[in-house]
């Protein structure tokens, strides 16, 4: 797949088909792409945990905050809910600071479930404490960022900005629109 469609594919879902099982075997080679990719100083210092039984994601599904702009919902219901979850921690042991490493692991993750048809959303708002607590995580991980994943059940369309409003939102057939900075407006020239 060429780049560019795979970035477009690649959206931010909250929405699954809740049944459909996410295999350990793709989670894992999901995490191989995060290996493979950039590390500041190649200090690689993240660690990730997977889960992928209906049971695990029950008990990290409450620890999660879903979609700050959409004000009335809560998240997604049952049998919407993502059927996996790669948690990306921090090994302080490594270094005390990770940089972006997360990020840039959480997007060849994110890319590369896009590729196997799968999609997600990367979480930050999360109730770590709760999650630690839940999960046995000892303390010498930080809790960086939580990728739901499953198999989507929502649309996502990009829109341009209006009037400066970077909000996402839904319309009334519940397709989730996502607003996106003009190329033009991104590019200056100095």
């Amino acid at each position: 797949m060429e780049l560019k469609s795979l970035i477009l594919k690649n959206r931010s879902y909250r929405r699954f088909d809740e049944l459909h099982h996410v295999d350990l075997q793709i989670l894992e080679n999901l995490i191989d792409l995060a290996r493979l990719s950039a590390s500041g100083a190649n200090r690689q210092p993240l660690k990730y945990l997977i889960y992928n039984t209906p049971e695990d994601c029950k008990r990290i599904f409450p620890s999660l905050i879903w979609a700050a702009y959409l004000k009335d919902w809560e998240g997604p219901a049952e049998g919407e809910r993502p059927s996996g979850y790669i948690i990306i921690l921090g090994d302080r042991t490594i270094t005390e600071t990770f940089g972006v490493d997360h990020g840039i692991a959480a997007q060849s993750i994110m890319l590369g479930a896009a590729e196997a048809g799968l999609g997600g959303c990367m979480i930050a708002s999360v109730k770590r404490e709760k999650l630690r607590n839940e999960l046995s995580i000892p303390e010498k991980y930080d809790i960086l960022l939580i990728l739901a994943l499953g198999k989507p059940v929502e649309k996502v369309k990009i829109d341009d900005i209006k009037d400066g409003d970077v909000k996402y939102w839904r319309d009334n057939e519940n397709i989730h629109h996502v607003p996106k900075r003009n190329l033009n407006e991104l590019i200056i020239k100095l």
